[in-house]
């Protein structure tokens, strides 16, 4: 489930966890310089606040995209400078994308 939701709808690279962490489950994504890295966890509560953003340099069209997909895209509180929305990934966790408008 995070393989296709953060590799085919979002279009991260899914990059090789190292071995010795490979068999406890989880998949790891290279985004631009930065890394995410999904884990498994039995008690796992969804982060609902506490959430990453992923600058971007063309929200409308990733919004455009993601509705295509049936991604439903949160609007919260509006931001001066910001063109940013949030959607929630297939195990409730919040992810905002934001592009600063110049």
């Amino acid at each position: 489930m995070a393989r296709a939701f953060y590799s085919e709808i979002l279009g991260f690279k899914e990059i090789p966890k190292p071995s010795n962490l490979a068999t406890k489950g989880g998949v790891w994504f290279q985004v631009g310089e930065h890394q995410l890295h999904i884990g498994v966890q039995d008690d796992f509560k969804p982060a609902t606040k506490a959430h990453p953003a992923f600058l971007v340099h063309n929200a409308s069209d990733i919004k455009k995209d993601l509705e295509s997909k049936d991604i439903e895209i949160i609007y919260g509180d509006e931001l001066e400078g910001a063109n940013r929305f949030y959607i929630y990934d297939p195990f409730g966790n919040r992810i905002e994308i934001i592009e600063w408008l110049s």
